[in-house]
């Protein structure tokens, strides 16, 4: 399945990822991409796939086998860094539908009591560990046809799930200049994680900084207290690599570029076509299509018309606008895969956007 698409996917994707734009948009992600057709493909449950290297990558390989997608990405799901860290995480193994497993006991009250010593050799954690295995095992299973992707959350992210929420943006709004150590502390942690990736064979890292973003805590917020850590990490990692904010960063999208990453992407809040103006014709922007609204609840033609409205409002690759939902239907995720490689584009419309 995965070969209709483009026989030359995984050239194209590095290709764009190093500033190389081909004929076509590719359609891929560098976040979670897990399905539960996926699953039942392989006669998996969510819930187990995420402390075994081998299930983990096979079911990371499925929506590039099955629908064609041009990546194959994982951690699959946001905890690993703070379970490694001694967070308790539910994995929701018993679940009979795909549940994200979750943070349900931090470290802290506040990232003021965090104190973050980056252990030696985290990578030997199992947590982690178990990522690095599971990408050994797509870069021999897939690794020639796709791109193998891995993320981290950023480092404000990581703290939302080491510390109590309220706690943590208590801490952010009232005393900024306190929190600087423990985002550095975790970026250089993150970036420790990230290296260990790309050492296992990873061909680019992604940066999800969801509870971070210049649309979750305004642009002055953001500018002042996250982007810091945030270009400390990037920084430190090698080209290329992918930033995903959440929210509506429409008026965070410079910001957000002069963290260093390759590559922009932002989900369905923002306006794409904003994003574009915003950025230039330069700059690497991926996104957005509501992996909710969109391609788990609206129909195959409302997918392809998304699709559609994405490429004509600039986006240089089709993204899910975050994770891809576990519940989407097989059908859809086809249909924004063969849209993306099908359509060129409205005339004109990229630069009126």
């Amino acid at each position: 399945m995965g070969q209709e698409v483009a026989n030359n996917s995984r050239d194209e994707v590095l290709g764009l990822l190093h500033g190389r734009q081909g004929e076509r948009r590719p359609c891929f992600s560098g976040l979670i991409s897990i399905t539960e057709p996926g699953l039942q493909s392989l006669g998996l449950r969510f819930g187990e796939i995420h402390t075994d290297p081998v299930k983990m990558a096979a079911a990371a390989a499925t929506s590039y086998r099955l629908f064609g997608l041009e990546s194959a990405v994982v951690p699959t799901d946001i905890c690993v860094e703070a379970g490694a860290l001694g967070a308790e995480v539910d994995f929701r193994i018993d679940s009979p539908r795909p549940e994200f497993p979750t943070v349900v006991k931090p470290l802290a009250t506040s990232l003021g009591d965090l104190h973050i010593a980056s252990p030696a050799n985290l990578a030997r954690h199992e947590r982690v560990a178990t990522v690095i295995e599971a990408i050994g095992l797509l870069k021999a299973g897939v690794g020639q046809e796709v791109a193998v992707g891995a993320w981290v959350p950023g480092p404000a992210t990581l703290a939302m799930y080491l510390v109590d929420r309220g706690g943590f943006l208590s801490d952010l709004m009232s005393a900024p200049a306190e929190v600087a150590g423990p985002l550095d502390a975790l970026a250089d942690l993150l970036a420790e994680v990230a290296l260990a990736y790309r050492a296992a064979g990873a061909d680019f890292i992604t940066i999800h900084e969801m509870g971070g973003s210049p649309g979750m805590l305004g642009p002055a917020l953001f500018g002042r207290v996250v982007q810091p850590p945030l270009k400390r990490l990037i920084a430190a990692l090698p080209a290329p690599r992918v930033l995903s904010a959440c929210g509506r960063t429409n008026r965070g999208m410079k910001l957000l570029f002069e963290c260093g990453a390759e590559a922009l992407n932002v989900d369905q809040a923002n306006s794409l076509a904003q994003s574009r103006a915003a950025l230039g014709p330069e700059a690497i922007l991926f996104g957005n299509i509501d992996p909710v609204g969109t391609l788990a609840e609206g129909d195959e033609a409302a997918v392809r018309e998304a699709v559609r409205q994405a490429i004509d409002d600039g986006a240089d690759a089709v993204w899910p606008g975050c994770d891809l939902w576990p519940q989407v239907p097989a059908a859809n995720v086809r249909a924004m895969v063969h849209e993306a490689a099908g359509y060129r584009g409205t005339p004109g419309a990229r630069e009126t956007a």
